[in-house]
């Protein structure tokens, strides 16, 4: 956190290492004076001016061009300057010494975003997406993070936060009037704003759960009974030898990650121990951190031996109940009998020895990787969004049998707690720790 707003923060911009042209910034109620001390003039806002950076000896450090903006209209709604330099590491550190020296600070990671934050330049949301798109691995996930970054995941929150605070004035204002039926002060349209409220908290959290995907990736486990092919199948799919394959049950006792990009979505593939009753105690640790993966999982792909798809899915039991997806493989088809190579109606028939299906399986995860967001509208979202719009669900299902009982106090509370869930996206309500947590993940200089 700021642990003082009045500083001048200053740090380089541009990525490490040497390039054509590094850029050095400023922000805060001293970054004009200190320019015009460095550059030897005065700086006219927003006009580029061809300057020499000196040092206090009057040494030049190098030559570039200066640029500065006056608050409120800038990146941080401070008073901002921006020093392009030659992109030499040694030049740009000369450069951010010679403003401290002249009074200004070494930005904490994230601190220009932070006070863009603070300053009503950006919401939390947006803020969160400058980082998205600086970290963005394809041309899909930065157009995500730019819609982001301009606003559409929020005005879409805000929307609905509007909409739940709407409602919760009416319950309370109706708790006045206690002797009057709910109906008489317009309950039946209150509670049909309500269920429309919910139909686009469930399209904003399904919708953010992709973009979820989009910047995190998707989560998918590999799991099956002992000896189905687990290893064997990460290997076909990853290209490599990732995995120790051999024909004895238990082989892989704990969790092996390969990450695959399909369609611009990362996807992380933990191949897990075989889950089955006995085992000795190396093998049922195995099979408790495979329980443990499978309950953060978006996607199980599950492996059966395609001999006996039955008895692995008996030797699963509920552990796949509660997984949002699942893809269904019945390997080791090379080793059935010709009549019985049929494909079955909810599985792959596949061989990961032969490759065989391997490109229905490649599919399938596409599918999955991809959701039912076309491209085109889609934005990035992190865990914690969903997470809070999760509980804004839960607050409003929550509120509908209260409202419809005309139980107005507890109604009330329910909505609070889904508008307050709302503003902890955009951050409206968030906590300064939780705040100086998100803005610690950016780099230096932004």
């Amino acid at each position: 956190m700021t642990a003082n707003p009045t500083d001048t923060i200053v740090a380089i911009a541009t990525a490490p290492g040497a390039g054509g042209v590094g850029i050095v910034r400023l922000s805060g109620p001293a970054a004009h004076a200190i320019a015009a001390t460095l550059c030897g003039r005065a700086l006219r806002p927003r006009h580029a001016h061809h300057v020499r950076f000196r040092d206090d000896d009057g040494a030049i450090l190098d030559d570039g061009i200066a640029l500065a903006f006056v608050a409120p209209a800038s990146y941080t709604g401070e008073d901002v300057v921006e020093l392009q330099a030659h992109g030499s590491p040694p030049v740009l550190r000369q450069l951010v010494a010679r403003c401290c020296a002249l009074g200004a600070r070494i930005a904490r990671p994230g601190e220009f975003s932070e006070r863009a934050c603070r300053n009503g330049r950006l919401d939390l949301a947006q803020a969160e997406a400058v980082a998205d798109l600086i970290a963005a691995g394809d041309l899909r996930a930065a157009r995500a993070a730019r819609r982001s970054l301009e606003g559409g995941f929020s005005v879409r929150v805000e929307a609905l936060a509007a909409t739940l605070l709407a409602i919760r004035v009416h319950a309370e204002a109706a708790i006045d009037f206690a002797d009057e039926p709910l109906d008489t002060l317009g309950g039946e349209a209150l509670r049909a704003q309500l269920a429309d409220a919910r139909a686009q908290l469930d399209a904003l959290l399904a919708a953010a759960e992709r973009g979820r995907r989009l910047r995190d990736g998707l989560h998918a486990v590999i799991v099956g009974p002992p000896n189905a092919g687990k290893s064997s199948l990460l290997n076909a799919l990853a290209g490599s030898d990732r995995a120790i394959v051999t024909e004895l049950a238990g082989t892989t006792r704990d969790l092996l990650r390969e990450t695959l990009r399909i369609d611009g979505v990362e996807l992380t593939l933990v191949d897990t121990a075989g889950l089955r009753e006995d085992g000795d105690a190396i093998e049922r640790e195995g099979m408790r951190r495979a329980r443990d993966e499978l309950r953060r999982a978006d996607l199980a792909l599950v492996v059966l031996d395609a001999r006996d798809p039955g008895a692995g899915l008996r030797a699963l039991g509920t552990d796949l109940d509660d997984v949002p997806q699942r893809i269904v493989v019945h390997n080791k088809a090379d080793l059935l009998e010709a009549h019985a190579a049929a494909s079955p109606e909810d599985a792959i028939l596949a061989s990961a020895r032969t490759g065989a299906g391997l490109d229905r399986v490649h599919a399938c995860l596409r599918a999955a990787a991809a959701g039912e967001e076309s491209g085109e509208g889609a934005f990035t979202a992190r865990a914690r969004h969903v997470e809070a719009l999760g509980r804004a669900r839960q607050a409003c299902a929550d509120a509908a049998p209260a409202l419809e009982h005309e139980q107005l106090d507890l109604a009330a509370e329910a909505l609070r707690i889904a508008h307050d869930a709302l503003g902890e996206i955009t951050g409206r309500t968030q906590p300064d720790d939780l705040l100086g947590h998100i803005f610690s993940t950016f780099c230096i200089g932004k």
